[in-house]
This record gives C-alpha cells, sequence and structure tokens, in this order.
C-alpha cells in the first residue's frame, strides 16, 4: 500500500476508535444516572449509620457536614432498614424544591410523630394530600397570612409591652448594688411569645399571678420536652422488628409529654368553650373559633372533629413558642459575643426611634442592620439545622443519581450555610454581608443558599409570624436595656439538638434600663 492509502487507514481507524470511545462515554454517562449515591463508610450490622444521629457525641449536622466534606455534597446513609440521602448544596437544594417539590413532600412515619402527634393528626407530621393541605391553608389563611397578622398587630405590641414593663417592675425590686439584674432570657423570652400566640389563637393569656406562674413553668417544661423529644429516632423506627424495645427510655418519656401536652391544650379548649358560652361580648372570632368552623368544612381522613382541633393548635402554638424563641437567644447570643454588632444596633436604635418613646412594627423597616443580625444568625444557627424528616413518594434522579422511593431525605442546612463558595469567611459572624453582597437574599425559601425556614411546599408556615416577633422583641429589649454577661465572659454557644437546635446552657443576661421610667408605663398613662 501507498502512504497515502496508509494515512487514509490510519484516520479511518482513528475515526472509528474515536466513535466507539464518545459512544462508550455517552453509556457511561447514562449508566452513570443509574448509580446511587456514595454510602458513607463506618455503618454497622443491622443499624447502619444509626449511631450517627447522637453516638457520636457531636451534633449530627456536624458529622454529617464532616461526612460531606469526604463524599460530597450528596452521600447515602442508613438508618437500621432505611436508607437516606443527605444533600448539602445550594445546587441540589434548588433541584429538590423545585423540580422534586412533590415527590420531596410527604412524611416518613415514626414513633415521635406517631406518640406527640395524635398519630399524626397534627398536619405538620402528616403525610401529603388533601387532608395536609387543607389543614395547613387552614392555619395559614386564618392566622399565619400577612393579612391576618397585621389585623393581630395590636396583640404583638401589647403583649411585649407587657413583658417589658414586668420585666422593668422586676429590675426595681431586684436590682443589685451596681444596677444590674441578672435575667435567664430563655424563660423571658419564651413567656413573650406564649401569651402573644395564646392571645392570637384563644384570646387567653397568663399574668404574672402566682397559680399562673406555676402554670406557666409547666408549659415551658412540656414544650420544650416535646421539641426535644420530636427530634429524636428510636431503635424501633430504624429496626421495626425490635419496636418493643425501648432503650432509654425515650418511648416511655414520649407518652407521658404527649399526655402532658393534652391536659394543657384540652384546658385551654375548655377554658375557650366556657368564655364563649359566657355572657361576655365577643367583638371577633379568634383562631378556635374559627378552626372550629372550617374543620366542619373538611375530610379528616378518619380522625375525628376533637383529635384534630387538639393537633392543629398544638402545632400551631407549640411552633410559635418553640422556633421564635430560639432565634431569639441565639441572637443575643452572638451580639454579647460580638460587642461591635450590638453597639451597631443600638446605634441604629437611637437613630431611627430615639429614646423619647417605644419601638414599634413600623420602625422595624428601618433597622437594617438590625434585620442583617437576625439573618446570619439564622445562617449560622438555624433553628432546625435540617429539614424536617422527609422521603421519596417515587423513584427519581436527583444530581444525578438514582434515588429509590421511600429514601429518607435530608438536607444539611447548616452545613449548606457555610459553603465557602457562596459565603465569604462563613465561620464568621459578619452581618454586613446581609448588607453588601447578599443584600437582596431573603428568608421565604426563593434563595436556595439561604433556607432557614426550609423550602418548598413542606416550608414552614409561620415564616412572617416568627419574622416579626423576633424583630419586635429583639427591638423592644435592646432599645430598653443595656446587656452584657457576668464578668463579660463570652456566651457558650453548645447546642443541643432536637426537632429545633437550643443553645443547651442558660443565658443568663445582666440588663440595666437606658429609657426613661415612664416609657415602661407610658400604656398606664
Amino acid at each position: 500500500m501507498d502512504n497515502l492509502t496508509v494515512q487514509y487507514l490510519h484516520a479511518a481507524v482513528a475515526a472509528v476508535i474515536g466513535i466507539l470511545f464518545i459512544s462508550y462515554l455517552i453509556k457511561r454517562g447514562r449508566a452513570g444516572s443509574d448509580h446511587k449515591p456514595p454510602e458513607a463508610a463506618g455503618g454497622w450490622p443491622l443499624i447502619g449509620h444509626l449511631y450517627l444521629l447522637g453516638g457520636s457525641g457531636e451534633p449530627p449536622y456536624e458529622v454529617m457536614g464532616g461526612l460531606a466534606d469526604k463524599y460530597g455534597p450528596i452521600f447515602s446513609i442508613r438508618f437500621g432498614v432505611h436508607s437516606a440521602v443527605v444533600m448539602s448544596s445550594w445546587e441540589l437544594a434548588k433541584e429538590c424544591f423545585t423540580t422534586l417539590d412533590i415527590v420531596i413532600s410527604s412524611r416518613p412515619k415514626y414513633t415521635a410523630a406517631r406518640i406527640l402527634g395524635y398519630d399524626y393528626a397534627n398536619f405538620g407530621f402528616s403525610p401529603y394530600g388533601d387532608f395536609w393541605r387543607d389543614m395547613r391553608k387552614i392555619a395559614v389563611s386564618e392566622l399565619l397570612s400577612a393579612a391576618r397578622l397585621e389585623l393581630l398587630r395590636d396583640i404583638r405590641h401589647s403583649e411585649v409591652r407587657s413583658a417589658l414593663k414586668d420585666l422593668y417592675r422586676t429590675w426595681l425590686k431586684k436590682r443589685g448594688p451596681s444596677g444590674d439584674l441578672l435575667v435567664e432570657m430563655k424563660q423571658w423570652l419564651g413567656d413573650v411569645n406564649l401569651n402573644v400566640i395564646l392571645m392570637m389563637v384563644s384570646g387567653k393569656r397568663y399574668s404574672d399571678a402566682s397559680e399562673d406562674e406555676q402554670q406557666v413553668k409547666r408549659i415551658r417544661r412540656v414544650f420544650g420536652e416535646f421539641f426535644h423529644l420530636l427530634g429524636l429516632s428510636v431503635i424501633g423506627d430504624a429496626i421495626p422488628a425490635l419496636g418493643w424495645l425501648d432503650l432509654g427510655g425515650k418511648v416511655k418519656d414520649m407518652k407521658r409529654t404527649a399526655k402532658e401536652m393534652d391536659n394543657i391544650v384540652s384546658q385551654w379548649l375548655e377554658e375557650h368553650r366556657q368564655k364563649r358560652d359566657s355572657t361576655e361580648v365577643k367583638t371577633e372570632q379568634d383562631f378556635i373559633d374559627v378552626l372550629q368552623s372550617a374543620i366542619n368544612q373538611v375530610d379528616l381522613a378518619g380522625y375525628d372533629f376533637e383529635t384534630v382541633l387538639k393537633a392543629t393548635c398544638t402545632t400551631i402554638i407549640a411552633g410559635a413558642i418553640d422556633t421564635t424563641a430560639v432565634t431569639m437567644i441565639w441572637t443575643l447570643s452572638l451580639l454579647l459575643n460580638n460587642s461591635h454588632a450590638l453597639q451597631k444596633v443600638q446605634e441604629e436604635l437611637d437613630e431611627h426611634v430615639g429614646k423619647e418613646r417605644l419601638v414599634n412594627e413600623l420602625d422595624i423597616k428601618k433597622l437594617v442592620y438590625l434585620q442583617a443580625v437576625v439573618k446570619e444568625t439564622q445562617r449560622l444557627c438555624p433553628t432546625a439545622p435540617f429539614t424536617g424528616p422527609r422521603e421519596f413518594t417515587e423513584d427519581c434522579s436527583l444530581g444525578g443519581y438514582k434515588i429509590k422511593a421511600g429514601t429518607r431525605f435530608m438536607l444539611n442546612i447548616w452545613k449548606m450555610h457555610r459553603d465557602p463558595r457562596v459565603w465569604s469567611n462563613p465561620l464568621e459572624f459578619q452581618p454586613e454581608r446581609f448588607l453588601s453582597t447578599h443584600k437582596g437574599l431573603d428568608v421565604k425559601g426563593q434563595h436556595f443558599e439561604f433556607l432557614p425556614f426550609g423550602g418548598g411546599r413542606r416550608s414552614c408556615p409561620g415564616i412572617s409570624f416568627g419574622i416579626q416577633m423576633t424583630q419586635l422583641v429583639l427591638a423592644t429589649f435592646l432599645q430598653a436595656f443595656e446587656i452584657t454577661t457576668p464578668s463579660n465572659a463570652q456566651v457558650n454557644m453548645s447546642a443541643t439538638f432536637g426537632l429545633t437546635n437550643m443553645k443547651t446552657t442558660a443565658l443568663e443576661v445582666l440588663i440595666k434600663p437606658i429609657l426613661p421610667h415612664e416609657l415602661f408605663f407610658e400604656d398606664e398613662a
């Protein structure tokens, strides 16, 4: 063969090899779509990776964050017989809450939700379907919508100012020689939220009378246990055949707490009925009145009327008390550990409100640095580091991997909020980022790199209430009092993981009034 023929032959062979190689790559890529996400090493026989949810001594979201550093933004783990995928990137979050939103909008069944959620009648833990959709719609439209919250603005103002006045009276009676009063903030913030949400739901509040104080202490304890236990898994959730075991007595604790919770809510409903049946004239319906009427129009999916009523009230009240208070506590903790930021907040209040009147909700839009502080807190210390428990209801593809129906879904929001591709100096407290590089980000689930309230259909329905209460209470408290820690010590930032991520140790703060005496009692003038 001449040289030209040889060259043509070589070219033809090279072309064939190239085509075969490209065909192989295409087939491999297609086959890749059938691959499962990489499974984390270290799974134990029978229980899988269940020990990672508490046995390591680290919070689960930090453990999962460490695994993401090793395996990438999506990997799988096993909880006994159940598989789960853990994600930690905004790209995967966007895919989940847009393309796959319906597929991941159901809840798995697990012991805590069954026992504490009235056998899943609590719509926060109901499976995706008509009942969940109807009950969530009622809660949002009749209590948590922007229009409804605006109508209830006076309740928020009144209760926050009443709490401020009570705190000032305590300072007058019990302040120390240096003029400071030591206050445990979890209790005070929890009581503010309790009275606001009870007034919104049932027209009821607790006073500082001794008989009420005992009830308030009981409510604080029960709701605290409620949220802690809801975030726990038991051996029967991972291995159904061992469901009869109650290692550590968690199931017993759940049943006891559920009974106490039911007694409290039943008492509230009975008091509401007595008030309704009395000769007292009501100017407008509260949420319980509306709820009772609305429930009659809903297919209750086999539940009885009273169960749905109590379950719905429980999820609304519990969510409002705990999650909002958790955000406030972390915000104050970060401000106390970053005195320059605390000073900026107080300077902003002085500039836009002053010391001649109390701050109100209309002022909040001017307090842009305070808003940035709250957002940065929600980035660093999200109330719920994971989205609530969900599961895939159909076979699907996510991030190029095949996911089977029934697989559990976990988005590690805590890890995602520390992504250095999105956040410069991600471990540092820098509220200024929300006034510059991330100015346009909000918390309502449309910016997938920042999801403190979750995303998609199953995101928190109380976003607007949580934001309004957090900003109003913090603005009011920080306008009224100078705050420091005992001995100017740094605040311990360790956390205890449950359904929400509560600060482990109490937040004790020394307060001293910085407003004129008469402002604390202006409503009595």
